[in-house]
């Protein structure tokens, strides 16, 4: 059986400008960075700013477990059944980070015969986006603290600077570290620390700035301290914003590739779900609506982190509307959520399942509250029995949804041809009636109750006096007009990830809070989840290795 990656390099990859070109892209509107891979630039977004906008279809997941779910294989799986059915599809996805890829996780391009490629570069260097958002960030922190050195004008007091470095990769020794040190030639020492890339603000405000100009109004409008005096600073005061737009002009743009079957793949911006936002960029969204019939996008995580925000930040900040969502769900993964080891979920064990359906079911409801048609996509497995499918058949007739069982992994677009047909019925017999699930005018303490009740199925919420205290200086600065992003686990509805299923009985802890001033939004730190993830035992970059053709083995 072949892997990933070596599936991958066995495809024979389309040049970029035939898939552009395909596309409706002119020659002066893309920028190749070698032969499979472009930018796509303004001049293309001003010639089709009137253009009507396809159907917007959501791909979102069930909380992910061991034993995978395959939202982005289902993604890039979609986006080549799409083409199949005789439907012009794009699918717009996040760039990879580099801290997966070495950590625990492996890449994040699809899998199997449903893949984005090119595959090695997708998940390493790519167009160099990950890099110029990490400068930008290390160059707003380097003009803090040469502004401390220089003679601290504002009156900044280091022990309310509130932005850290970055670096995309986990690297826990840099959680927490102090600078400055070696005499006054060095700097002014202070404590400090490292968050990974994706955490970043600035990769934030990537993804959802419209325009160059949006971006640098955004990017001056950062929060990186307060004076002695209690006074806010911002990015901005220290004259950042024209340099840290200047790296940035080009990582704006975002990226044409293709999948393994060579239908259209933007890919733009990545942050995670769990600690960020989770949503590629508008730019790459509404390039891909105005490109295609439909757009197929994704969510990080299960739908309670990633779906959540994209339809409560995402869609409220740049005015889309969803026509569809698709959840998607294994049997293997339910079971894992029923109580089953990961060691033993290839055996049939109907109770577990009938248990373990609690998880879909959350998922579907919660996203039927947002006014939005709902299809089940279920990953099957050759393990799948039939018992075990009438589970699935049964709770999702008992939820009034479609569903359609995927084999895009093995088959590509021919395993998703149900799938895709599946969603053009339901986009065309049900009209989308989308609305978010809290109105702006909510204190922050409300839009995170809503939240946690709604979506998580807690039975509240409880703050810390460190979450207090940073609440009332948000609710200062304007904090309660603005949405809310939760930074809880992945592995649970709820904040503690033992949780499985469908937890009950239990109450969501703020932590902390923290105000993205240019991102737009108020960060809510729930539970343990931490900003700088750490490498496992056996990270992957262990298996990774290039062989004597040059070929990268283990990526995948």
């Amino acid at each position: 059986m072949l892997t990933d990656i070596e599936i991958a390099q066995q495809t024979k990859l389309r040049p970029i400008a035939e898939i552009a070109e395909e596309l409706g892209v002119r020659t002066e509107e893309l920028e190749p960075y070698g032969r499979f891979k472009a930018k796509l630039n303004d001049d293309l977004f001003t010639r089709l700013q009137d253009q009507p906008d396809g159907k917007l279809i959501l791909v979102t997941a069930i909380n992910p477990t061991p034993a995978g779910e395959g939202k982005t294989t289902t993604t890039a799986g979609l986006g080549q059944a799409m083409a199949k059915i005789g439907k012009k599809a794009v699918i717009a996805l996040r760039e990879p980070s580099l801290g997966p890829v070495f950590g625990i996780k492996g890449g994040a391009a699809g899998g199997g015969y449903a893949q984005v490629l090119p595959m090695e570069d997708i998940n390493l260097h790519f167009t160099g986006d990950m890099h110029a958002i990490t400068s930008a960030n290390n160059l707003l922190c380097a003009m803090l603290d040469n502004h401390l050195q220089q003679g601290n004008l504002l009156g900044i007091d280091q022990r309310r600077i509130l932005i850290k470095r970055c670096v995309d990769m986990n690297d826990r020794a840099l959680r927490n570290i102090v600078v400055g040190l070696g005499g006054k030639i060095n700097g002014v020492p202070r404590e400090d620390g490292f968050i990974i890339t994706v955490a970043s603000e600035v990769m934030a405000i990537l993804c959802l700035a419209k325009d160059l100009k949006d971006l640098k109004e955004r990017l001056g409008r950062i929060l990186i301290a307060y004076t002695y005096d209690g006074k806010p600073v911002y990015a901005k005061d220290i004259k950042a914003d024209g340099a840290m737009t200047a790296l940035l002009k080009d990582a704006i743009n975002p990226n044409l590739v293709q999948t393994i079957e060579g239908t259209p793949a933007i890919m733009h911006g990545g942050p995670f779900a769990n600690i960020a936002h989770g949503c590629n960029s508008v730019r790459a969204t509404r390039l891909a609506l105005k490109l295609g019939d439909y757009c197929i996008t994704e969510a990080g995580f299960g739908s309670d982190l990633g779906a959540e925000k994209f339809l409560d930040i995402k869609c409220r900040m740049a005015d889309l509307k969803p026509d569809c969502i698709v959840v998607v769900a294994t049997v293997r993964a339910l079971k894992y959520n029923g109580g089953v080891p990961k060691a033993e979920l290839s055996a049939e064990n109907v109770p577990a399942l009938e248990k373990g359906v609690a998880n879909l079911r959350a998922h579907v409801e919660n996203m039927h509250k947002y006014g939005v048609p709902v299809v089940v996509a279920i990953n099957r497995f050759g393990t799948d029995t039939d018992a075990e499918l009438q589970v699935i058949d049964d709770c999702c007739k008992s939820l009034g949804v479609e569903y359609a069982l995927s084999e895009v992994f093995a088959k590509g677009g021919e395993g998703g041809v149900e799938l895709a047909k599946t969603v053009c019925k339901v986009i065309d017999e049900t009209e989308s009636q989308f609305k978010p699930i809290y109105d702006l005018d909510k204190t922050v303490e409300e839009k995170i109750e809503t939240i946690a009740k709604t979506i998580y199925g807690a039975d509240g919420v409880s703050f810390t006096n460190q979450a207090m205290k940073s609440l009332k200086d948000i609710k200062a600065l304007g904090g309660d007009s603005m949405p809310v992003c939760i930074a809880k686990t992945q592995y649970s509805l709820s904040d503690n990830a033992a949780l499985l299923g469908r937890p009950t009985g239990f109450t969501i802890t703020i932590r902390d809070l923290r105000l993205s001033n240019g991102a737009g939004f108020v960060v809510a730190y729930a539970g343990d989840v931490m900003t700088m993830p750490g490498l496992p035992k056996v990270p992957s970059a262990e298996k990774i290795d290039v062989g004597e053709d040059g070929k990268i083995h283990g990526l995948f």
